[in-house]
């Protein structure tokens, strides 16, 4: 299935307290269990003002519905082309 890189635009993102990410991920799950199976969130990362998230979905129009049901920014969604790792030099 295909990945996809969303950027969200969250000011101080990187401030938001255990309890606000712990809602903030409730509320997409509750989203996911919706939609079912062909979409899935991997893992996001934190940074000051965006936190980015990796998602496995058919299409990008999929991740957007997801954002919309959430009320979540999805500032820029990206497909995954490749994945290189350290590996990937040998």
């Amino acid at each position: 299935m295909p990945k996809f890189v969303i950027e969200r635009e969250i000011p101080d993102a990187g401030n938001l307290s255990d309890s606000e990410l712990r809602a903030l991920s409730q509320k997409s799950v509750g989203v996911l269990k919706g939609m079912g199976p062909e979409i899935q969130w991997l893992h996001s990362y934190v940074t000051g003002n965006k936190i980015y998230c990796v998602y496995l979905a058919p299409d990008e129009a999929t991740v957007r519905e997801h954002a919309t049901r959430g009320g979540f920014p999805a500032n820029r969604i990206s497909a995954v082309r490749r994945l290189i790792d350290p590996t990937t030099a040998e």
